[in-house]
């Protein structure tokens, strides 16, 4: 006989778990991680992979001897997605010791110290990424070209449109930008443009769409917050544009770097995001408005990872102002 689980109402009957609903976003990356392999061959293998298992690793480590766990965590998923989007948010040439630093903090830091799924406040891959950044800039500011599918450590390197984007609204030298890909060549993440492509997850924003409508049709996240996200940074993008052009065009803009990346896989998680229709349009706005200030302004070229952690802190806040409708409330 199965035990009886009691638990408060509301009582909602629906085929969607957690597991599931984890299982999906792990698809959803699976066309991301194919264009990484295939454009950075040896090196994505070896930086996803080794996130991965040691983001595993560490999760099943830490409840069994740390946390004392009856039921460990690491079937339901989670720390797979941790993984794959820590590991999407390196170089393709980023050292092992590295990775292996970056999936403790993630996992440790990040995510089980606060008590595991559900209880973080901050995404986990970001806090490793961010960790990364901060104590190993040149390590994680070292781009390799695309389509040296042989190189790991050795791989060639070479600037990122993101940091042709940053010199040319700093300097004011919109002759600068003509050194941009095409926006197409962005959109498909060619790797005969001889530059370097960036992290391994944003390589590729067909990619990333599909990933999307995927989640979209299986009603794991909504529209809101990706929209909101990529809307803002188009629009003030665009503005600036307008207003001076040495600032980037706002196709440009959003096609490069972490903007796709980050509102369809990293600002949606459930744990760290608004609840409320209404709060999740507020929060994906305030997002786009941080990526483009940092990008522009700021010391790094991106802000996606910084403004997402930032707004990561005021969702209890916009929780709290910003409420969903009760159940049975007309």
């Amino acid at each position: 006989m199965s035990d009886l689980i009691i638990s408060q109402s509301p009582h909602i009957h629906t085929a969607m778990t957690m597991e599931r609903s984890m299982r999906d976003v792990v698809i959803a990356l699976v066309p991301s991680l194919i264009v990484a392999l295939c454009y950075f061959g040896l090196g994505a293998a070896i930086v996803c992979a080794t996130s991965v298992a040691l983001c595993v690793l560490f999760e099943w480590a830490i409840s069994k001897y740390v946390l004392h766990a009856s039921r460990n965590t690491i079937g339901d998923w989670s720390a797979v997605i941790t993984g794959l989007l820590l590991g999407f948010n390196l170089p393709s040439n980023m050292p092992v010791w590295l990775v292996v630093l970056g999936a403790l903090v993630a996992i440790g830091i990040g995510k089980m110290s606060f008590g595991g799924l559900g209880c973080n406040i901050f995404n986990p891959a970001l806090v490793g990424r961010c960790f990364l950044l901060v104590s190993f800039p040149s390590a994680m500011t070292s781009w390799p070209v695309p389509g040296q599918l042989t190189s790991y450590v050795d791989a060639q390197t070479e600037a990122t449109p993101l940091s042709i984007m940053k010199w040319a609204a700093k300097s004011g030298d919109a002759s600068v930008l003509e050194r941009l890909p095409e926006s197409f060549s962005m959109l498909l993440g060619n790797p005969d443009n001889g530059m370097g492509a960036g992290s391994l997850g944003e390589v590729c924003a067909v990619a990333i769409v599909l990933g999307l409508v995927y989640l979209l049709w299986r009603r794991v996240i909504t529209w809101h917050i990706p929209v909101s996200i990529i809307a803002t940074v188009f629009v003030l993008t665009a503005a600036l544009h307008a207003f001076d052009d040495s600032y980037v065009n706002p196709v440009a803009s959003v096609l490069s770097g972490g903007v796709m990346l980050g509102a369809v896989f990293m600002a949606t998680d459930y744990v760290t995001s608004p609840m409320s229709a209404r709060g999740q349009l507020v929060y994906g706005i305030a997002i786009g408005l941080l990526t483009v200030v940092i990008r522009f302004w700021g010391a790094y070229p991106e802000g996606m990872s910084f403004a997402i952690l930032i707004m990561n802190a005021f969702t209890p806040l916009i929780n709290m102002y910003i409420k969903p409708r009760r159940f049975s409330s007309k």
